[in-house]
């Protein structure tokens, strides 16, 4: 992994179709990242969850991605979330965003708690609110 100075800190939609399936609501999530460290290569037995899309300049080449530079350059992606067993790896901070799914899939994930129905309410301001209703508070990110 790779670690980024403070000032490189920032917010970004993330696809998260395995979340969304698993827990409903959006198929996107608002990450925040604070010195986020980037994971550039992962094992066969370990499930990506998210990734996030960064500028070509931005990205730390891994040894794979090196040999595969011709194929990669349309698109470079860097990989913020991921699944083996039950251990789960982010590299931002989703307690910082009122979406509680990423907490709830790693408790039912790590409890083996059934896959039924989602716990993914919150309470703002004493109102109870599902996912599609939750307003998006921007958090100050200072460069």
């Amino acid at each position: 992994m790779a670690n980024a100075i403070q000032i490189q800190s920032f917010e970004a939609e993330l696809s998260v179709p395995e979340l969304a399936s698993k827990e409903g609501g959006p198929e996107t999530f608002r990450g925040v990242f604070i010195r986020a460290p980037g994971i550039l290569e992962v094992g066969p037995e370990v499930q990506v969850l998210a990734e996030c899309p960064v500028p070509s300049n931005k990205v730390l080449a891994s040894r794979a991605e090196v040999e595969d530079q011709e194929e990669k350059l349309s698109e470079k992606k860097v990989i913020v979330a991921v699944r083996q067993g039950n251990l789960l790896g982010t590299a931002f901070h989703p307690e910082l965003t009122a979406d509680t799914r990423w907490h709830s899939y790693f408790f039912k994930m790590s409890s083996g708690v059934a896959e039924g129905a989602s716990s993914s309410i919150v309470a703002v301001g004493g109102e109870v609110l599902s996912l599609s209703r939750q307003p998006i508070i921007d958090l100050p990110i200072f460069q």
